[in-house]
């Protein structure tokens, strides 16, 4: 399976710099290329929350919704003298 790529208009400072790098390592540019772009997509993946985990397979469209998120906690304290009990 061959895919090839073109890039076009790119700074030929930037060319100069991934052709030498290429060759520091060994490695085609073509294949500095791959592993740059497999490198940035690595570290960019990020994982759901799990409520977005939830929504993936049990959402609208599978007859489940969750619950609103809500704010959960003491009620603010009031020093007007009056109990609210």
């Amino acid at each position: 399976m061959n895919t090839n790529i073109t890039v076009r208009g790119i700074d030929p400072a930037d060319k100069t710099w991934l052709r030498r790098y290429s060759q520091q390592l060994g490695v085609s540019m073509e294949e500095l290329v791959r592993r740059l772009i497999h490198e940035k997509r690595r570290k960019t993946e990020c994982h759901p929350k799990p409520s977005e985990a939830f929504a993936l397979f049990f959402g609208k469209e599978h007859g489940i919704e969750s619950l609103p998120s809500a704010r959960y906690g003491y009620r603010p304290i009031s020093s007007s003298g009056e109990s609210e009990i």
